[in-house]
C-alpha cells in the first residue's frame, strides 16, 4: 500500500487521504510550522519547551526518528503510546486504500489525526523534506511560520528541474523552504550570507502575502552571546517600536548554531498573537530544552564506556562548518557513517585540521559510503562499537557522525533512547 524508496513529494496524495480521513489537519491547535535545511527539529525543540514552560502543552511532529516511531508524535507532552499509534496507522492505512502513499504522507496524517483528537494549547510541526511540496504543508493557516538554516541537501528532490523556480541551488532551496509561507502569516527567518536565499524569500513572502520578520539590524530580531556568555535578544514587539534588550541563559545544546535556532524559536513566539509565553518562560525553556543527536555528549554506557564521546547526526556542509567551529582547537577521532545519497566530504573537508583519525563503519540498513569515500587510506570498521575498540588511548574525544540513522543506533546500543 505504501509507494516503494524514497518519499514523493506532491499534496495531492496526502490531501486525498485526509479527505477520507475527515480532514483532520483542519482541526489542530494553534499550528507552529518550522522548515530549514539543518536546525528545524532543535528550534521545534526550544518551541516546546519554552511553551510548557508558560504552563501550556503542545503536540510535536517531528522527523526522523533515532531509536522508536514514537518519538514522532508528541502528544500534549508525551510520546505516543504504543496501542495508540497501531490503531492510528491501521485506520490510516485502511483509509489509503489504492493512494500509493509515501511513509512519511502516511506518517503525517496519523500524527495530524492524534493532534485532532487530542486537546493541547499549541502543535509544532516540523517540515520533512523542502516545504512547498512537502505533506506538512496542507496546513492551510498556522499560526507563525519559520525557516532555520539553509543549505544544499536533497538535492535529487529540491533541485530537480521546474518551470517558475529559481536556477540557482540555494535560491531554489530557499523557494522550496519558504513555500510553507500563508497569506497573512508571520513568516520569520534568518538574513542569510547568501544572497540569491534573501532575495527568493522575500520574493515568496511578498507574492504569497506574508509579513517577512528576520535578522536584519534591528528591523525584526536579533540574537547574540555577550561576553559573560549570556544571551542577548532584542526585538520591537511589544515596544511601541522602541527596541528592548532581554538577557537569556545558555542553552544546555551545545554550538553557536544552536544560538541561531534559539533566536528563531524566540522570535516565532513573539511574532504571533495567540499563545501566551512571556520571556521569563521562554528562559525557563531554554535551560530544559533538549535534543538528542545534536553535539550530544554520550554518558558511560556499554558503548562509550568512560571515554569522551560526542554524538552528531549532521550529514552536510552546514553541519560540518557548525562541528568544526564546536571543536575549533581541539583534536579528535571521528567515527563516520554516511548514507550514500550525501556527500562524503560533507563532514571531513570541514574539520581537516582537527582529525585526528577517520573511521568508516555502515549505516545499519541503509545504502551508505564505503571508507574510499572518505579519502585514501581511510580506517573501516563494521560497527561503531568495533570502531571504538580500534582507537589508540590517547585522551583524544570521539565523534560519531554522518547520519541520523547511525546516531539512533548508538543510543540505542548505548542504553540511552530518547524519552
Amino acid at each position: 500500500m505504501l509507494s516503494p524508496g524514497s518519499d514523493i513529494l506532491g499534496l495531492e496524495r496526502v490531501s486525498a487521504l485526509l479527505g477520507r480521513l475527515g480532514n483532520p489537519e483542519r482541526s489542530l491547535p494553534p499550528v507552529l510550522h518550522v522548515a530549514g535545511t539543518n536546525g528545524k527539529g532543535s528550534t521545534c525543540a526550544f518551541l516546546r519547551a519554552a511553551i510548557e514552560a508558560a504552563g501550556l502543552t503542545a503536540h510535536v511532529y517531528t522527523s526522523p526518528h533515532l531509536v522508536r516511531f514514537n518519538e514522532r508524535i508528541r502528544l500534549a507532552g508525551r510520546l505516543i503510546e504504543d496501542d495508540l499509534l497501531a490503531a492510528l496507522l491501521s485506520e490510516t492505512l485502511d483509509a489509503a486504500d489504492g493512494l500509493e502513499l509515501s511513509f512519511f504522507e502516511a506518517s503525517t496524517a496519523a500524527a495530524f489525526l492524534a493532534f485532532s483528537r487530542t486537546p493541547a494549547d499549541a502543535c509544532i510541526v516540523e517540515v520533512g523534506l523542502g516545504g512547498r511540496l512537502d505533506a506538512t504543508n496542507v496546513i492551510e493557516r498556522p499560526l507563525v511560520c519559520g525557516i532555520a538554516s539553509l543549505s544544499i541537501d536533497h538535492e535529487h528532490f529540491l533541485l530537480a528541474p521546474e518551470e517558475g523556480t529559481p536556477e540557482e541551488p540555494l535560491a531554489r532551496i530557499a523557494f522550496e523552504k519558504a513555500g510553507i509561507a500563508k497569506p497573512g502569516v508571520p513568516l520569520v527567518t534568518h538574513y542569510y550570507f547568501e544572497p540569491e536565499a534573501n532575495w527568493a524569500i522575500e520574493d515568496v513572502a511578498e507574492k504569497i502575502g506574508a509579513p517577512l520578520y528576520r535578522t536584519v539590524g534591528y528591523e525584526s530580531w536579533r540574537i547574540k552571546r555577550n561576553k559573560k556568555g549570556q544571551l542577548s535578544y532584542i526585538d520591537e514587539q511589544g515596544y511601541a517600536g522602541r527596541p528592548k534588550r532581554h538577557l537569556l541563559p545558555a542553552p544546555q545544546l551545545l554550538g553557536e548554531h544552536q544560538v541561531e535556532n534559539l533566536g528563531l524559536a524566540i522570535a516565532m513566539l513573539r511574532h504571533q498573537s495567540i499563545l501566551d509565553v512571556p520571556m521569563d518562560a521562554i528562559a525557563k525553556g531554554i535551560v530544559a530544552a533538549i535534543w538528542p543527536a545534536r553535539l550530544q555528549r554520550l554518558g558511560p554506557g556499554p558503548l562509550t564506556g568512560a571515554r569522551e564521546v560526542w554524538l552528531d547526526g549532521g550529514h552536510n556542509a552546514s553541519a560540518g562548518e557548525a562541528l568544526r567551529a564546536h571543536f575549533a582547537g581541539r583534536r579528535l577521532h571521528l567515527v563516520i557513517g554516511m548514507l550514500a545519497s550525501k556527500n562524503p566530504a560533507a563532514l571531513t573537508w570541514p574539520m581537516r585540521d582537527n582529525l585526528a583519525s577517520v573511521t568508516a563503519v555502515p549505516v545499519p540498513t541503509h545504502e551508505h559510503h564505503p571508507p574510499a569515500a572518505f579519502g585514501a587510506d581511510i580506517a573501516s570498521a563494521p560497527d561503531v562499537a568495533t570502531a571504538l575498540l580500534g582507537l589508540p588511548d590517547d585522551g583524544l574525544p570521539v565523534l560519531i557522525a554522518g547520519s541520523l540513522y547511525l546516531a539512533g543506533d548508538v543510543l540505542k546500543t548505548n542504553g540511552q533512547p530518547p524519552d
